[in-house]
């Protein structure tokens, strides 16, 4: 290690439980989807201390940790949260509901026919 209360940001986010792997915390590290006191790093073996502000990037949201120690496993979930603050912004509520949210409602009888419908259909298509 690069010194005492050090630790690879790489192996501090597998600790924290921020990704499921150590491999796909080196990928995020690469793909430049975190920053360290607001400096874009693209090591995974860039060390972080006490004290480091990360912002990490994953799928739509943007998580904002301050590093409190550095980890010695990966343990449950509790003490995983004791390695970090979460500085993240709280996201606001809108009242309105975003169309694309919003579930397409089909009227009765509309769009592709039912299996029984498809019979009666068949059925006076073709007398027997």
């Amino acid at each position: 290690m690069a010194g005492e209360g050090r630790q690879r940001i790489d192996k501090w986010l597998f600790f924290a439980r921020v990704v499921k792997s150590r491999s796909l915390a080196a990928k995020v590290v690469q793909a430049g989807r975190v920053r360290l006191n607001r400096e874009k790093i693209d090591q995974p073996s860039h060390t972080v201390k006490a004290g480091d502000v990360l912002t990490i990037t994953l799928d739509r949201r943007v998580i904002v940790y301050r590093v409190l120690e550095p980890g010695v496993r990966r343990g449950p979930a509790e003490e995983a949260r004791t390695l970090y603050e979460d500085l993240t912004p709280p996201v606001e509520k809108t009242a309105d509901v975003p169309p694309d949210v919003m579930v397409p409602v089909r009227e009765q009888g509309s769009g592709r026919p039912t299996k029984k419908e498809r019979r009666r259909t068949d059925a006076l298509r073709e007398p027997d």
